[in-house]
């Protein structure tokens, strides 16, 4: 053999070695994570016996859809660019939940790779056809040039079959189907050419759906609904259309106002499916639009909602809403709420929810409160030790623009994540392993065992809305000297190059390891550190939340907590 060839041999050798012992310094481990929310709101309000919070589903979880089949209730939520797509969640009763992981969970299938955090799906609809016994998700898909698509499965805890692509435009999709078999679907769209009156002019189409081809059937679209409740009062943003039948007749129920402070859900009737609909005289049947922006625990943006019947023959909506911090600022983003509803009259009313919706819901009859026990979520202030000891790793973490498993390895050692050669601020799949922020007070603290190898190599956390608002703590090289760093990214626009400084960087030593932590109170947050077992020492003072906000950032998603590591760090420390 050649000495050319005995070299190569030896690099291969040396490298399956590194592989196998960990000595490989560039990949960074991290061995535990300590989540710990803290809000004052459930101090003050303490759970009786018969009670429950809501939101149930805290963090980023918005645009809830539920379906039910006997006592199986399933929801799901949008999830953006964020990997899988559709989170979905089960119940038997609708307060205790397991998360069940995404429905669009094949990368070849479903890849939001070169989209904005805010592109990927959101607003999904899902509905149980008893005709067939099938499970039908409808969703829109803004990546891979899917668009409106659908997928479906007998068992939702199984997985689901590949998207069909369906043959219409516009947004948020529902599939409702009637006592006669036949089914509909319904959706945001624009006005007809030429018909638009005025900025935020949408209407709700209809479809009949063949189920036999999976497709809408051809020149059978109508719309149903032309602006709003009453058009001459030019409402908004008419969407998230759902259908239901009830004592003979069709509801059509809608949100309008836009995602934002004049949020609301709407109600309308008709004899037929395909209308036409006449609103309720008591629209809207769920806002928070009418009451003062200083109220205490604030809940505003409430709409986008579904309806279901729960145990008891009772009847619940789900919906999104947000809890600005002190700021009035959303770092939470839009999370889902459940209310019980009056449906005893003619029109359903959410109970309570046109008055300032309370941090407690009285549980179903014959319901125990379970969450954050065996394998319900949590709820409330709560705390999530994450050792990396299990072999399948916990459904809340999750990946952006790509499968997580495509950059993670839990070992007997902790998680290790495989640098790729993108960083936090690219519109492309990083190696970070994210967490929603859940709490407006909370910590988050890992402990990172890491020996960068040069300039490019940067491991650590990162707090982020988007790829242009971000906050990067981590541990990095300058010259021969390693180095801890943090960066604030602030997008000026959505428009232009990211604005990136580097607000404070100090000297340490990582032969052992370093605990970083994120906290915050309110729209304070701070970045701290300790090494070999001392007290936390903080970073670059107290920052102001503002670009992990989405009235600050914009787009349509919550702050992730991530832990995040690049072999194409730009971070240039003075």
């Amino acid at each position: 053999m050649s000495n050319k060839g005995q070299s190569v041999l030896f690099m291969i050798l040396l490298a399956f070695i590194f592989k196998a012992t960990g000595q490989n310094k560039n990949i960074p481990l991290f061995t535990e994570v300590i989540y710990q929310g803290n809000d004052q709101v459930y101090k003050d309000y303490p759970l009786a016996d018969n009670e429950f919070y809501s939101p149930i589903l805290q963090g980023c979880y918005p645009d809830p859809a539920i379906t039910k089949k006997g006592d199986d209730y399933y929801m799901v939520c949008s999830s953006f660019a964020m990997f899988p797509g559709v989170p979905i969640f089960h119940s038997k009763d609708l307060v205790n939940w397991t998360d069940l992981g995404g429905v669009l969970d094949d990368v070849s299938e479903f890849n939001p790779h070169n989209t904005g955090i805010s592109g990927g799906v959101y607003a999904p609809g899902i509905t149980y056809n008893p005709h067939n016994d099938t499970f039908y998700m409808i969703v829109t898909a803004f990546s891979g040039g899917l668009g409106n698509i659908i997928v479906k499965t007998k068992d939702p805890k199984q997985g689901w079959g590949s998207p069909i692509k369906l043959g219409f435009g516009g947004i948020d999709p529902s599939i409702f189907f009637d006592d006669d078999g036949k089914a509909y679907v319904v959706h945001n769209d624009a006005p007809d050419k030429g018909k638009e009156l005025y900025s935020g002019h949408r209407v709700i189409k209809i479809w009949e759906y063949d189920l036999e081809n999976d497709k809408v059937i051809h020149g059978t679209d109508k719309i149903i609904v032309d602006g709003g409740v009453d058009l001459s009062k030019k409402p908004i943003w008419i969407e998230a259309p759902h259908l239901y039948k009830k004592d003979g007749s069709y509801y059509l129920m809608c949100a309008e106002g836009g995602t934002g402070g004049w949020h609301s859900e709407v109600i309308f009737k008709s004899d037929s499916p395909k209308g036409p609909f006449i609103p309720a005289p008591s629209n809207p049947i769920l806002t928070q639009r009418y009451f003062g922006k200083d109220r205490d625990n604030k809940v505003d943006w409430a709409g986008h909602a579904d309806l279901i019947e729960g145990p008891n023959g009772e009847y619940y909506g789900v919906f999104l809403a947000v809890r600005p911090n002190e700021k009035g600022r959303v770092n939470t983003g839009r999370e889902t709420f459940i209310l019980p509803v009056d449906w005893s009259g003619e029109y359903p009313v959410f109970v309570n929810g046109l008055v300032p919706i309370e941090p407690k819901v009285k549980l179903p009859k014959g319901v125990m409160n379970k969450t954050g026990q065996d394998s319900f979520l949590p709820n409330g202030n709560f705390t999530i030790v994450e050792n990396f000891t299990s072999n399948k790793l916990d459904y809340r973490w999750i990946g952006l623009r790509g499968p997580r498993e495509e950059f993670i390895e839990i070992t007997k050692k902790g998680l290790k994540i495989q640098p790729f050669e993108t960083h936090i601020k690219e519109a492309k799949p990083t190696s970070t392993l994210f967490h929603r922020q859940q709490h407006d007070n909370f910590s988050f603290t890992t402990t990172l065992q890491y020996q960068p190898q040069s300039e490019k190599d940067l491991a650590g956390v990162v707090a982020l809305q988007n790829e242009g608002s971000n906050y990067v703590f981590g541990i990095t090289k300058k010259g021969k000297d390693t180095y801890l760093v943090l960066e604030r990214n602030k997008w000026p626009g959505r428009k232009g190059p990211v604005i990136s400084e580097v607000i404070a960087s100090t000297k340490i030593d990582v032969k052992s390891p370093v605990k970083l932590k994120i906290s915050a109170k309110g729209d304070d947050y701070s970045f701290s550190y300790a090494i070999n077992g001392s007290a936390f020492e903080n970073l670059g003072g107290t920052l102001s939340g503002d670009i992990l906000s989405t009235d600050v950032a914009g787009g349509f998603t919550g702050c992730l907590l991530g832990l995040y590591a690049t072999s194409a760090n730009d971070i240039v420390i003075d």
